[in-house]
Order: structure tokens, then C-alpha cells, then sequence
């Protein structure tokens, strides 16, 4: 597609020369939340050059996995969104994240989180099977970040923005993940005020139990 071809016969060289170059499946990560604009591309990806995230595009347009639509209201503006192809995507990026997600520890100075990037935390941190026959919502207050999470029966939609009436209401900052890869208890965790909660306490057992990052497995 760009030009850069692994010479391999294979299904995973094919994909590495689609989506493979720096950027671009962060580009998909961000477009598998919801169509955006390219000012709303680069804001979620305040790093990325201009000039890449429009080469990145095109690339991804031209392998399939990304079309262009013109909405005309309010103002005709060009809207980025996943082909079906595209959205085949879904489970490796999701797979991706969790197995990244075994090796975080604290962020790094200047890295930051997005709407964008903890929806698709959540998403793939989700259980299905630990959520079987559970109905429960979650407001997430992440310094900026404010979205909700609402569970039915082993499914998980993510929404941007506060839930009223939420089970429980969680604020927190990056300590989350510790107390999702079971680094600390959700007592620890409230007891060291790594997390405030309004709501019943026990629904933060039933929210690292649905919500997982599993250890990296020993050699």
C-alpha cells in the first residue's frame, strides 16, 4: 500500500504493510470509538504531525479501512470513518491493548490519557463472562476524563459524559489500572484514597472482577 512491502506471502505481513506504519492503528483505535473529523483526530492525537496524520489517512483510504463522508450540517465539513473492513479491526486492537496493557506501570512524564483511549480500555479489559446476568452502570471521573460504562447481561457499551443515577461513581487517576491487574485490592485502593467512590463500596469488587488485566504469564 505505501510503497513498503515485506516480500511475504503471508496474512500478517499483508496487515503490517495496511496498518503497520507508526500511528496508524492509534488512528483506527480512535475511529472504532465513533467517526471524527480530522481536527478531531488530532486532537486525541495531539503528538502526531499534521502532515502524517493526512499521509496516514490516505493510506488507510487506500488499503480499505478508512472512507470519507461529507455531512452538510451544520457546516459541510469531511468525517473519517471504518469501512466494514476496517472494523474488522476491532478484536486484534482490542487483543492489542490488553496484552500492552499487562506491561503499564505509572505513566511516563508527558504521556497523557483520552476519552478515546480509556473507551477502549474499558472495552478491552471487559469480561463478557464475568458479566454474565450483571446489570450494573459506572460513572468514571479521570481528572478530565468523564465517561460511564454500563454493563447488561454480558454486554458493555461506553458512553462519553457523566451518568445520572450511576450504581457507582469512581474517580481516580492511573492507580485504575493497579486495581484492575489485581496490584491492590479495592480496599487498599480506598483506603489509600487511590479511588473515592459515591455509591455502594461492593460495586467496586464487582468492577475489577468484570474489568481484568491479566498478569504477564511467567516463563
Amino acid at each position: 500500500m505505501t510503497g513498503r512491502s515485506y516480500g511475504q506471502f503471508c496474512g500478517l505481513s499483508r496487515a503490517m504493510e495496511s496498518v503497520g506504519e507508526r500511528w496508524a492503528l492509534l488512528i483506527v483505535r480512535d475511529l472504532l470509538v465513533r467517526p471524527k473529523r480530522f481536527t478531531d483526530l488530532r486532537r486525541g492525537l495531539p503528538r502526531i504531525p499534521t502532515n502524517i496524520l493526512s499521509a496516514r489517512l490516505k493510506e488507510l483510504e487506500l488499503a480499505g479501512v478508512v472512507h470519507r463522508t461529507v455531512l452538510p450540517r451544520p457546516a459541510a465539513s469531511v468525517v473519517y470513518e471504518l469501512t466494514p473492513y476496517g472494523r474488522a479491526l476491532e478484536d486484534v486492537v482490542l487483543r492489542l491493548g490488553l496484552w500492552g496493557a499487562m506491561a503499564m506501570g505509572a505513566p511516563e512524564p508527558g504521556e497523557i490519557a483520552t476519552i478515546d483511549s480509556v473507551t477502549m480500555a474499558l472495552r478491552s479489559t471487559f469480561r463478557p463472562e464475568a458479566a454474565a446476568g450483571l446489570s450494573v452502570s459506572y460513572e468514571f471521573r479521570l481528572g478530565d476524563i468523564v465517561l460511564s460504562a454500563v454493563i447488561d447481561d454480558g454486554t458493555l457499551n461506553v458512553l462519553p459524559g457523566p451518568l445520572p443515577g450511576a450504581d457507582l461513581v469512581v474517580e481516580a487517576g492511573h492507580e485504575l489500572r493497579a486495581l484492575m491487574a489485581g496490584e491492590v485490592t479495592p480496599a487498599e485502593a480506598v483506603e489509600k484514597g487511590m479511588v473515592t467512590l459515591t455509591g455502594d463500596p461492593a460495586g467496586l469488587d464487582r468492577l475489577v472482577e468484570v474489568f481484568h488485566i491479566p498478569p504477564i504469564p511467567s516463563t
